[in-house]
């Protein structure tokens, strides 16, 4: 592994491993950290829009997204130069959107991320119409494009943060557009 791509690495290792660091530790605490969820249109909801991506339900949320977050960032990591920018805004985006127009539930876990990710690098692929970037459209989309469309319907009564998904995906297809240049 060359150095340029180690160092591209580390930083979705550290994200990786404090999300699991906070699952570990929440566990462990008497206290339940997913209290710091994003609660919409409340004070104390603030907090999770910076917060949420870290706070998971259980080992196996943390797990349905770790494996989609790896792929989805170290994909965006080794297309795009300016990567980083690019997922807290669709992270900052995510959480104000959510915020703002979210459904009254404590919403918790990086899906919110995942989606934006998914629609954020098939948005570059079809405005760039480059190779590169058309391939990892391609590929994004056959990983994940049916739980884009799936995972963005809504569902009363569910504990899974659907609006979530939804405001993500919007987050990344507008981050998708501003970043990129249509040919």
């Amino acid at each position: 592994m060359s150095t340029s791509l180690k160092k591209q690495a580390y930083p979705i290792l550290i994200l990786l491993l404090a999300m699991w660091l906070v699952r570990i530790v929440d566990i462990v605490i008497p206290i339940d950290l997913n209290q710091f969820g994003l609660l919409p249109r409340t004070l104390r909801g603030l907090a999770g829009i910076g917060l949420m991506p870290f706070l998971h339900a259980s080992f196996g949320h943390l797990i349905a997204n770790t494996i989609p977050l790896a792929i989805l960032l170290g994909l965006t990591v080794a297309s795009r130069q300016r990567a980083w920018p690019v997922v807290v805004a669709i992270l900052i985006g995510n959480g104000v959107l959510l915020w703002l127009f979210g459904r009254s539930a404590n919403h918790i876990g990086a899906s919110g991320l995942v989606f934006g990710l998914i629609a954020y690098l098939i948005t570059v692929g079809i405005r760039e119409k480059q190779i590169a970037s058309i391939a990892v459209a391609i590929l994004v989309g056959m990983l994940f494009g049916g739980t884009l469309l799936t995972g963005i319907l809504p569902r009363w009564n569910s504990v899974i943060s659907w609006d979530g998904h939804l405001f993500g995906g919007i987050c990344g297809l507008i981050v998708g557009i501003a970043t990129s240049r249509s040919r």
